[in-house]
């Protein structure tokens, strides 16, 4: 796939900060003209997440209610049965849902366990739905059996910043964050990959996350832009439970949905977790500053979402249709 000539990977950490301290209604006529440039207005696709493995995560991540290192009464559970997937994800696509996100709490899958993950692939595809994974990192022939399987996105996020990072997250680094996404991209499939704002960073945190995104040699076909769902037991959890000035506002917020837009045009931008705790008037915010991607359902993984119902009544106040299976799936090339 050529890029195309005005989408940039040399973003400067100082424009992005500058992007960032617009006055508001210029970054968003800013972010609303690049999306229209490149995505049909008033459009969100629909995806649907489910845990396929839940718990017992041996990765101490700092926000996951899944860790071993997390106090928060998830119970760890095996690798669902393929058929009770499948059928979950019939009722996905009945629900008006285009793409299906299958997520694992592993450090990395296990080969025993990539027939059955091949199975699920197949059989969500042979739906005609778009079909994600989320199994943590990957070898280079781990990817390559995916993408062999027809595996549409891989989402591997890089969280928050470089600097940030290792204060979130000390059992994988960085670079082995960027490693799983090189060996997605050398497999053909699209990449995925975004992170978590609310976690007590700074706007020069968040500044950092967007230019490590946008100056990646491909910005990812998918960047999903979290909200912390503070989850008690979690180390950050508990830190904004005592801290909750610490907490992302939604003005902030938006801007950084928005930022995303402009420095990556062509991506589909997900407004993901967090959801549940915010009123219509910011989401409205979020998908007028180019958020085009939602996950629908009562629950992500294991926390809670807003639901088909709510999601369809906010719709129907703004005018947004759901993205359409009709809608060209861009696909990325293997890195030669």
């Amino acid at each position: 796939m050529t890029t195309p000539a005005n989408v940039r990977n040399d973003w400067t950490r100082e424009e992005i900060a500058a992007l960032f301290d617009l006055p508001f209604d210029e970054l968003m006529y800013q972010a609303q003209t690049v999306h229209r440039a490149h995505h049909a207005p008033s459009e969100v696709q629909l995806c649907t997440l489910l845990s396929i493995k839940t718990g017992g995560c041996p990765e101490d991540c700092g926000y996951c209610s899944q860790s071993v290192a997390a106090e928060s009464g998830v119970k760890a559970t095996k690798l669902m049965d393929v058929q009770a997937v499948l059928q979950r994800a019939a009722e996905a696509k009945d629900a008006g849902s285009q793409r299906f996100c299958m997520g694992a709490a592993w450090r990395n899958p296990k080969d025993r366990d990539m027939d059955a993950i091949i199975q699920m692939i197949e059989g969500v595809r042979g739906m005609g739905m778009e079909t994600c994974m989320t199994l943590g990192m990957l070898t280079p022939e781990q990817a390559r059996r995916l993408g062999d399987a027809g595996l549409d996105y891989y989402n591997h996020n890089i969280d928050t910043s470089p600097e940030r990072y290792g204060d979130v997250i000390t059992t994988r680094t960085f670079g082995e964050r960027l490693d799983t996404l090189e060996n997605v991209r050398s497999a053909g499939i699209n990449v995925c990959c975004g992170g978590i704002v609310g976690m007590g960073e700074t706007r020069g945190d968040r500044v950092g996350f967007v230019h490590a995104l946008a100056t990646l040699p491909r910005h990812p076909e998918s960047v999903p832009v979290n909200a912390l769902v503070p989850v008690k037991g979690t180390v950050l959890g508990d830190m904004l439970a005592d801290t909750p000035l610490a907490k992302i506002d939604d003005i902030e917020f938006v801007r950084t949905v928005a930022v995303a837009r402009i420095t990556m045009p062509m991506s589909m931008v997900r407004l993901s977790a967090g959801r549940e705790s915010m009123g219509e008037a910011t989401q409205a915010l979020c998908f007028m500053a180019g958020a085009n991607s939602i996950f629908t359902g009562d629950k992500l993984l294991t926390a809670g979402n807003r639901g088909d119902s709510a999601d369809a009544a906010l719709f129907a106040k703004l005018g947004v249709r759901p993205m359409t299976a009709e809608e060209p799936m861009r696909v990325c090339e293997a890195a030669e």
